[in-house]
């Protein structure tokens, strides 16, 4: 006699997990998430309805005869099975490793932009223009892994001040890697500005230092705020490129920039915060695994900015 259908538990539980899962994310981080990049939260929200419809649909899926006789499963049933549950799990320690860091208040409060700088936030970029007269060189900006792009305004919205268009690029998952042509993107949309410089914090850095490294003419310079390329570009020696880091950062350490000098230009420019840390080029709090600072975010920040601006400077006075 055959035993009467039961729900695949297994199933079932994976499902309700992944809803939890997904619905968590979405309470706990809803403001970061809608304010970033449109992939994460279509993301969520097809994990989120899916996962609902699995549970419900669990309890009236009838399993094959051969389970129901209380014969085991065959051996392909079984790896699928295997894969179904290592794709769920890989997915779910996807979202939750690309849970984003939130920008602080601060960060918020400088969307409202300023008397010299107006703020436009679209799905897939953060536009600051200056509100007098602009000049023809500007900034595009690629945010580290995982930081909500809005945590980036406050230290480039005094760029934006001094006449440089600055567009902050908001990224698929938060992750640089996933959006390589978002400057190219950019600088097609902005033909009046004539010269670019690319630049990014930390695996922004890197991408930022990929097109750096590419062939576009209007690329002149590249900004790494505690980041290095993953190849050289020390070839380009036509690029205005300033290196800052912070003397305390444990992330991109002063060792690691040491050992990346050779893969810049020769007149590359290095600008050390004395005391500074990883998460003070961006308003999101401290990152896990950072170093302890000895001087403040704002004394940080400064020199950050003053040293972002010589940057792009030296773009608009560099020869043609």
């Amino acid at each position: 006699m055959r035993r009467r259908s039961r729900p695949l538990w297994w199933r079932l539980g994976f499902a309700i997990l992944s809803l939890l899962v997904a619905l968590g994310i979405l309470v706990t981080s809803w403001n970061t998430t809608v304010n970033s990049h449109p992939a994460y939260l279509v993301t969520l929200l097809v994990v989120a309805v899916a996962a609902t419809v699995a549970v419900a649909s669990s309890f009236f899926v009838r399993r094959g005869a051969q389970e129901q006789d209380g014969q085991p499963r065959s051996l392909r049933r079984r790896i699928l099975a295997g894969v179904e549950i290592l794709g769920v799990l890989a997915l779910l320690g996807f979202l939750l490793y690309t849970r984003p860091l939130a920008a602080s208040s601060v960060a918020i409060d400088s969307m409202a932009g300023t008397a010299e700088v107006s703020v436009t936030d679209s799905a897939t970029r953060i536009e600051l223009q200056p509100t007098g007269e602009a000049r023809t060189t500007g900034l595009i900006f690629y945010p580290g892994a995982k930081v909500d792009p809005r945590a980036y305004v406050p230290n480039l919205t005094p760029l934006a001040a001094a006449g440089y268009p600055v567009v902050v690029l908001k990224l698929p998952y938060n992750i640089a890697f996933f959006s390589p042509k978002g400057a190219h993107r950019v600088m097609d949309d902005h033909r009046q500005i004539t010269r670019w410089a690319v630049g990014g914090h930390s695996l922004g850095g890197v991408v930022a230092s990929m097109v750096a490294g590419g062939d576009d003419p209007r690329v002149r310079g590249l900004l790494l705020w505690a980041s290095y390329p993953n190849s050289s570009i020390a070839d380009r020696t036509q690029l205005q490129v300033t290196s800052i880091s912070g003397s305390n950062d444990a992330l991109a350490t002063p060792a690691k920039i040491d050992a990346a000098k050779s893969k810049l230009p020769p007149d590359t420019r290095y600008v050390v915060i004395h005391g500074g840390i990883h998460s003070f080029f961006g308003d999101y709090g401290l990152q896990s695994g950072d170093g302890t600072p000895s001087i403040t975010r704002d004394e940080a920040q400064a020199q950050i900015r003053a040293a972002s601006l010589d940057l792009l400077r030296r773009v608009e006075d560099a020869s043609p």
